[in-house]
């Protein structure tokens, strides 16, 4: 019993890792990329966002919720997780460790994010192109963020490989070796968008 229950919290886990949690990083990224195009550019993308309907709704249940479980069970699982060199070989086991140190950095960072950004519009503040560069102007901070977005881009990115062995999408070795090399073109991708999305603020 103890087992199955295991077996489906770390296969929800998995999944909202991807959907919803990961589709709202990817959508995230872009509407901070906005920024390259400027003030008007980003103030106008993220005021799309702020006036979406039921906005309050798919923050807390589509966003906040599924990530404050991913969180908490990733962190049990960082902290209770053994190497796994023997199964997949010394790549692949430090993966599995680079993993679970960024899923931390990742929850640090996002924790941070979200009182200087969210909590701060809820006592009225504005979330705009203005306070991204006002919190970037600090040299500590620019350092951070970067940090900060590279750990969590790897964190899904390393994530999808992990998703797709473990919901059976990629069983053989080739499967998963392509599936390597895609989800390291997409950690590039991304990576590339959300430092591009940083500097254009500073």
């Amino acid at each position: 019993m103890a087992g199955n229950r295991e077996f489906f919290n770390r296969r929800l886990h998995s999944l909202l890792g991807v959907i919803p949690v990961g589709l709202f990083l990817i959508q995230h990224l872009v509407v901070n990329h906005f920024a390259t195009g400027g003030e008007e550019s980003f103030n106008k993308a993220a005021g799309f966002m702020e006036h979406l309907p039921f906005r309050i709704f798919l923050e807390i249940f589509v966003i906040f919720l599924p990530l404050l479980y991913h969180a908490i069970y990733g962190l049990y699982i960082a902290f209770t997780a053994k190497n796994n060199a023997s199964k997949y070989g010394f790549f692949r086991n430090w993966m599995f460790l680079i993993q679970r140190i960024t899923g931390v950095v990742t929850l640090i960072f996002i924790t941070w994010h979200v009182w200087q950004t969210r909590v701060q519009a809820a006592f009225g503040a504005d979330v705009n192109f203005s306070m991204m560069e006002n919190i970037l102007s600090n040299p500590f901070m620019l350092a951070f963020y970067i940090i900060g977005v590279i750990s969590t881009i790897f964190h899904f990115s390393n994530g999808l490989w992990s998703f797709c062995v473990s919901w059976g999408i990629t069983i053989s070795p080739r499967s998963q070796l392509i599936t390597t090399y895609v989800t390291i073109a997409i950690f590039v991708a991304l990576s590339f968008v959300g430092i591009r999305a940083i500097f254009a603020f500073v």
